[in-house]
């Protein structure tokens, strides 16, 4: 079910999912009232949903949406704008699966072909897991312990590293604003010892809004990280939208690097810029946490972090709203444990403090 209110929108989505063999558009609302009067009949898998319509906007017609069906995947069709990052980030707290930016109509083609890619990508996926399009909440999460037969016979865990971090590297996509606003505040009793660098895959104001709003669960400073300043601890640096977000070891100490290069598993920023850098910047010393989200960004990076000496630690499945990014990491067997979102900080902070037990 497509919903929105703009009608050159309506008709290139509708348009780009009709060409999917495996997709069909079931309805084309133009604002969230007469999305609410047809989706019983229309029961749609899945719902992009515009966030400013007249009538009933797309944080009201969410609310009512997930009243209906509580697991419904929605993916919400946001401008670039501060108004429009703030409200995509209200609506993910809310449910929401995942975002998509709208491209300016009055931009070149290979906008509009970016977002059709991106869009066609994540409804694929998110309708690939439907029973995972919400997060559960804390008191439904249960830890399933690492097994061999769960992961594949060929999948081994990695012990824990006894090597004290230097910096907690966090990587997601998919999924990934609400599993940071659990593990950010679960890492406060640490953050004034380690800085904290995230990569979440989102377009340029999106993140600087997400950092600002991280800033605010944790209580510690946070913002878009700046090129060449000096690595601190008692920072949560969040990579820029549309840069890749790296580190570089100087003789004076350790820098961030904003880098401006090409995508990276047409991602940008990339997990893996943050996480292949930082194995050599910090000498292996660091804790990885992957986090939800769909392809395999990271697991490169994640291997090298473990290989020279650091740890890597990924969301499990049950909790994940699409387990591509921490699976890839897991089957490539790079971690030393896979937990629910709301154990990963308290062992983090565990390992911070030299408990690796």
């Amino acid at each position: 079910m497509i919903v929105d209110d703009a009608v050159v929108v309506r008709g290139l989505v509708s348009r780009w999912v009709g060409l999917e063999s495996d997709m069909q558009v079931v309805r084309v609302c133009k604002n969230g009232r007469e999305a609410l009067e047809q989706f019983d009949v229309a029961n749609p898998d899945i719902v992009v949903l515009d966030i400013e319509m007249p009538e009933l906007d797309g944080i009201a017609t969410l609310k009512a949406l997930h009243q209906r069906r509580p697991r419904l995947p929605v993916i919400m069709a946001s401008t670039l704008t501060r108004r429009g990052a703030e409200v995509t980030l209200k609506a993910l707290s809310l449910g929401a699966s995942d975002c998509v930016p709208k491209p300016d109509i009055n931009q070149t083609p290979g906008a509009a072909e970016g977002f059709r890619r991106e869009l066609i990508d994540k409804i694929r996926h998110l309708c690939g897991r439907r029973s995972a399009a919400r997060p559960l909440p804390r008191h439904e999460i249960r830890a399933a312990p690492l097994t061999h037969k769960a992961l594949g016979s060929d999948i081994k865990q990695r012990a824990f590293s006894k090597i004290l971090p230097r910096a907690i590297l966090v990587g997601a996509s998919t999924g990934g604003p609400q599993a940071l606003q659990v593990l950010v505040k679960d890492l406060v009793p640490v953050i004034d010892r380690v800085p904290v660098l995230i990569v979440q895959h989102m377009p340029p104001i999106f993140t600087a809004t997400l950092a600002e709003h991280l800033g605010r669960v944790a209580g510690k400073p946070a913002r878009e990280a700046i090129n060449g300043e000096p690595l601190k601890a008692g920072m949560i640096y969040v990579a820029p939208g549309g840069k890749h977000l790296a580190l570089i070891k100087r003789e004076h100490g350790v820098e961030v690097v904003i880098d401006d290069s090409a995508p990276i598993h047409f991602c940008k920023p990339a997990v893996d810029a943050l996480f292949l850098s930082a194995a050599s910047a910090l000498d292996g010393r660091a804790l990885c946490i992957v986090l939800t989200g769909m392809g395999a960004d990271g697991k490169k990076g994640a291997l090298a972090i473990a290989d020279n000496g650091g740890n890597v630690i990924a969301q499990d499945e049950a909790t994940s709203v699409i387990w591509g990014m921490p699976g890839s990491a897991v089957n490539a067997g790079a971690c030393a444990a896979v937990l629910p979102i709301n154990e990963i900080g308290p062992k983090a902070v565990r390992i911070v403090l030299g408990d690796f037990s």
